[in-house]
């Protein structure tokens, strides 16, 4: 759904027909955003005059911006995996574009979960994608159920951790 190490940004779940991107967060760990949101991001600032007073205004209440959300898959759902690196088709025998399914290779605590499923049996986690990497959900009725209860306690073991 979305790795344990971005229980900790802003999640959202995805959107059937959605665009995504490959997009390493604060955390460090690679997870999937909306261009949209990395465009907000990447937005200048409107131009204030800069002057002494103004800078020391800025420095004591620095701007806030909003962080960008981390799009969660459900395990089960259909995705399209594009311009996959030379060196990961050759790798895993696959192609540029090619339809996915998103799951998880582990229940285990504090470990990189999320992996996408190719046709041919092979499997690799989201942290092995190229930042940038673009994705397309295709379906997400096809969707396992979810153990919430399960998710529930690794989140509220992830909290009590920090």
């Amino acid at each position: 759904m979305c790795d344990y190490s971005l229980m900790a940004v802003p999640n959202r779940l995805a959107r059937e027909g959605e665009e995504l991107v490959a997009h390493r967060f604060p955390t460090g760990s690679l997870g999937l955003a909306a261009p949209d949101d990395l465009k907000r991001l990447a937005a200048p600032a409107a131009p204030v005059r800069r002057t002494w007073w103004n800078a020391v205004k800025e420095f004591l209440n620095p701007p806030k911006t909003e962080p960008v959300p981390a799009v969660c898959i459900p395990p089960g759902a259909r995705l399209e995996l594009r311009e996959i690196p030379a060196r990961l088709q050759h790798e895993l025998g696959v192609g540029p574009v090619e339809p996915v399914v998103f799951t998880q290779i582990t229940a285990a605590v504090n470990s990189y979960r999320d992996a996408v499923r190719f046709v041919n049996g092979r499997e690799i986690r989201l942290q092995e994608l190229r930042e940038g990497q673009s994705v397309k959900v295709l379906d997400l009725s096809v969707a396992e159920d979810l153990d919430l209860d399960r998710l529930r306690e690794e989140r509220a073991e992830f909290i009590l951790r920090r």
